[in-house]
């Protein structure tokens, strides 16, 4: 009972080193003792990578982006809104968001198609967020396409 616990025991750490040495680049030796010290500089390389990318983040003052796009090919069908103004049709592609804040700052990005009173929806969504919105701008493209620019604080 006891040898076949340890041989158990042996085949998972065989098991074990077989993985370790599958996610660690450039082994050049695969015997256990140099698969641990090729791991450990590999960890050691990327917490100094890790450090590095967290000081040039803190230094260029952006502490958080969220990006959301999703696309919908078009098949040239007819838009219909619903009682809540919104389009229920393969024809609607959904907006292209983005947003950064730095600090007590926001700045958020919308791209999307062009409906009426979506300026307004946006601020009020942005409201529900608690956000005190300080600039809004927008842009239109064509006769489809809007791109709003919101700076607000927290």
């Amino acid at each position: 009972d006891h040898i076949m616990a340890e041989r158990k025991r042996r085949e998972k750490l065989s098991q074990r080193f077989i993985a370790l040495s599958a996610i660690v680049p450039g082994l050049k030796k695969m015997d256990k003792a140099s698969v641990l010290g090729d791991a450990i500089k590999y960890v050691k390389q990327l917490q100094e990578r890790l450090k590095s990318l967290e000081e040039h983040v803190s230094r260029k003052g952006v502490q958080s982006v969220a990006y959301c796009k999703k696309s919908v090919p078009m098949h040239g069908g007819s838009k219909q809104e619903d009682k809540y103004g919104s389009v229920s049709d393969d024809d609607f592609c959904p907006p292209e968001i983005e947003a950064r804040y730095m600090g007590k700052n926001v700045l958020v990005r919308v791209h999307c198609e062009k409906r009426k009173g979506l300026l307004v929806k946006c601020l009020g969504e942005l409201e529900k967020l608690n956000l005190l919105v300080i600039n809004a701008s927008a842009l239109s493209f064509s006769d489809t396409v809007h791109d709003f620019t919101f700076t607000a604080q927290v």
